[in-house]
């Protein structure tokens, strides 16, 4: 072989390790970020995973007047949004500063005046108690104003 040839072997193998390396960075960069989240507590997966058992109801409001209500509430009854997604029409919260159970709220636009609502947790009681929270709110949006913002 000659220098020629070896050069430009030399030149091929450093290309393929370089579209090797930089193939396997991009497909691994979505698995590094959720892990990233896992380990800081934020992570949603578990949230999108079940959605199959989640609180589900529709109701007679506009997408954006949903979500509107559900933010008022979510402040109201003093939760914390810890992540918001608007990709995946999520809105990621623990029950409290102090109570860190995360409750996934997936907003659905059905049609211009339609909106369904998906409220998933791992804990039965965080997603009953913010499915009850919102959907009370959304139903009775006067009463829900004078509605005390304790979390038993």
């Amino acid at each position: 072989m000659n220098r020629g040839n070896l050069k430009k072997l030399k030149r091929r193998l450093l290309t393929l390790f370089v579209i090797s390396v930089v193939t396997s960075c991009l497909a691994g960069c979505a698995g590094l970020k959720e892990a990233t989240r896992g380990v800081m507590g934020t992570s949603t997966k578990i949230l999108e995973e079940g959605k199959a058992e989640a609180v589900k109801k529709s109701f007679q409001i506009d997408y954006n007047s949903c979500d509107a209500s559900i933010r008022k509430t979510l402040k109201r009854i003093g939760a914390y949004i810890y992540r918001d997604d608007p990709e995946k029409r999520m809105i990621a919260v623990y029950l409290s500063y102090e109570d860190t159970t995360p409750v996934g709220i997936f907003l659905t636009g059905i049609d211009a005046a339609n909106t369904q609502i998906e409220v998933s947790s791992p804990s039965k009681y965080a997603k009953e108690f913010i499915a009850q929270k919102i959907f009370f709110a959304i139903e009775n949006p006067k009463e829900a104003e004078g509605e005390t913002n304790e979390i038993k």
